[in-house]
C-alpha cells in the first residue's frame, strides 16, 4: 500500500455502497490517558452542571417556553439578539483560532460525539462483546445474546443522558417532579425525553463515526481553517518509507497496520491528512507501542504540522494566528459592553389595543400597555411615572408594579390630557420606570389626540 494512494470510497463504506462497520482496537497509551482525563472531566461537568445554582438559579438553564436563557448568573431574553449573536460569534472565532493553532483538537478531545463514543459507549460495547476480534466474530454470526444485552444497556444509558440533557431546559427540580409524577402526568416532557433518548441511541448505537465523516460540517471546514502550520496527526513519510518488515527495508514503518485497526473512523493515517481524521491520537499510541517493541524511536506518527512533516520548520506566528485573537478580543469587548449596558430590567411601552384615543368630559384618554421584564434574581417594585406633561393624569391599576425575579408582567395605564396639550394631534412625552434600588429608565412615547392622522 503506497503512502499516497487514497481509497475510492469512504472508509465506512464497502465498494458496493453498503455500510462497513468500524470495530477499532483500543490502544492504551499516553494520549488515551490524557484524553480520558479531559473527557471524563467534561462528562462529570455535563452531569453536575444542572445541579449547581448561582444566585438562586441554575448556572445553565435554557428555558425555551419562557424565552429566557440563564447562563452563569446572567439572564438572556428573546430580545437580546445582539448579545446571543456576539456570544455565538465569540465561540465560533474561538474554535477557529484553536483549529489554526492545534488543528482538530476539539474533535478528538472535547467533542461530545468523540467523548461519549470513545469513553462511554464503546468501552461498554467492548466489555460486553469483547475486543475487535470478538466484535468481528459477532458480526459474522449475526449478533446474538451479547449484542442484545449491549443494546439494552445502550437504551438505558441513552435514557439517562436524555434526562440529564432535559434538565438543562427545565431544571433539575422540575425534572424530578416529572419523574416522580410519571409520564401520564407530563406527556410532553416524557415525549421530549423519548425523542432525545432515541436520537442518542441512534447516534451512538448505529450512526457513530458517520456523524464525523458524513454529517458534521466541521470536517469540511478544515480545508479552510487549517494551514501548513496547523497541528495535525501525521505520518512521517520520509522516515517511514519504504515500509515493510524490520530489517528488510530502510523505512521505520513495519506495515503492521496497528494505526489502521485502532482508528475510530477506519482511515489509514499513512495516506496523509484526511477529512475523516478527528485527531484522537489513537494511531500515535498504537505506533509508539510498536516502535518501542522494535527498538526504534517514537514519533513515526505524531502531532506535527504539514510543513514540519515535510522537513520544514513550523511557523507559530502567521496571519490567521494574529487575526483570530484580535477579532476574538473585539468580540469579547463588544460582548462585555453590550452585556453591561443591558440594565437590570427591560421596559416596553406600546399603544393600547382599543381606539388610539377617547375624548370625553375628563379630557383626551390614551390607553397604553407597559411591559416590564425583571432581569434580576430578586423581586422588585417598579414605579411608572409620566414626564413632559404636568397637566396630564396617569391612571394605573397597580403602581408600583410588583414583579418577581426573572418574571415579566404587563399592565395597562391611562393618560388623561387636556385637548390643548396636543399640537397637530400629537404630544411627545416620556415614561419613567424605576425600582428605587438603582434602576431607572425613560421611554419616549407619542400621545395621540384630536387632529392625529
Amino acid at each position: 500500500m503506497s503512502s499516497d494512494s487514497l481509497p475510492d470510497v469512504l472508509t465506512t463504506m464497502n465498494a458496493d455502497g453498503s455500510r462497513r462497520w468500524v470495530r477499532p482496537k483500543r490502544a492504551p497509551g499516553r494520549f488515551l490517558t490524557l484524553r480520558a482525563i479531559v473527557g471524563w472531566g467534561l462528562i462529570v461537568l455535563f452531569v453536575v452542571l444542572p445541579f449547581i445554582h448561582w444566585n438562586g438559579r441554575p448556572v445553565v438553564l435554557l428555558d425555551v417556553p419562557a424565552r429566557q436563557f440563564h447562563l452563569f448568573g446572567r439572564t438572556f431574553l428573546s430580545t437580546d439578539g445582539v448579545l446571543l449573536m456576539l456570544l455565538l460569534l465569540t465561540i465560533f472565532v474561538g474554535v477557529f483560532w484553536l483549529t489554526a493553532l492545534l488543528g482538530r483538537v476539539w474533535c478528538g478531545w472535547a467533542c461530545p460525539q468523540t467523548v461519549y463514543m470513545e469513553l462511554l459507549f464503546r468501552p461498554i460495547e467492548q466489555w460486553i462483546e469483547g475486543g475487535r476480534k470478538g466484535q468481528l466474530d459477532l458480526d459474522k454470526r449475526g449478533g446474538g445474546a451479547r449484542r442484545v444485552l449491549k443494546y439494552a444497556v445502550f437504551v438505558l444509558l441513552s435514557a439517562v443522558v436524555a434526562n440529564i440533557f432535559l434538565a438543562y431546559f427545565v431544571g433539575v427540580a422540575r425534572l424530578g417532579v416529572w419523574i416522580i409524577d410519571g409520564p401520564i402526568a407530563h406527556p410532553t416532557g416524557f415525549l421530549v425525553m423519548l425523542v432525545t433518548a432515541g436520537l442518542v441511541f441512534f447516534d451512538f448505537g448505529y450512526f457513530r463515526e458517520q456523524m464525523c465523516t458524513v454529517a458534521c460540517p466541521y470536517a469540511r471546514f478544515q480545508s479552510v481553517l487549517l494551514d501548513q502550520d496547523s497541528l495535525i496527526v501525521g505520518y512521517d513519510v520520509k522516515r517511514g518509507e519504504p515500509r515493510g518488515k524490520k530489517g528488510k527495508v530502510e523505512g521505520d514503518c513495519v506495515d503492521c497496520n496497528a494505526c489502521v485497526v485502532t482508528c475510530p473512523t477506519g482511515i489509514d493515517i499513512r495516506h496523509g491528512l484526511q477529512m475523516e481524521c478527528v485527531a484522537c491520537a489513537q494511531c500515535i499510541d498504537a505506533c509508539d507501542k510498536v516502535m518501542d517493541k522494535i527498538g526504534r524511536p517514537r514519533g513515526l506518527i505524531r502531532y506535527a504540522s504539514q510543513r514540519s512533516l515535510e522537513g520544514g520548520e513550523r511557523k507559530g506566528l502567521r496571519p490567521r494566528t494574529v487575526a483570530y485573537p484580535l477579532l476574538l478580543t473585539l468580540l469579547v469587548g463588544a460582548l462585555v459592553f453590550a452585556g453591561g449596558s443591558a440594565g437590570q430590567a427591560e421596559v416596553t411601552v406600546l399603544r393600547g389595543l382599543s381606539a388610539p384615543y377617547v375624548a370625553d368630559q375628563a379630557g383626551i384618554r390614551n390607553q397604553i400597555r407597559v411591559k416590564i421584564q425583571n432581569r434580576g434574581n430578586d423581586a422588585r417594585r417598579y414605579r411608572i411615572e409620566l414626564l413632559g406633561l404636568q397637566e396630564a393624569t396617569l391612571i394605573a391599576p397597580e403602581n408600583p408594579l410588583a414583579i418577581d425575579g426573572g418574571a415579566r408582567r404587563e399592565t395597562t395605564v391611562f393618560v388623561v390630557s387636556p385637548p390643548s396639550a396636543f399640537t397637530g394631534g400629537v404630544r411627545d412625552v416620556e415614561f419613567r420606570v424605576s425600582d428605587g434600588e438603582g434602576f431607572e429608565t425613560t421611554v419616549p412615547y407619542k400621545l395621540l389626540g384630536p387632529g392625529a392622522s
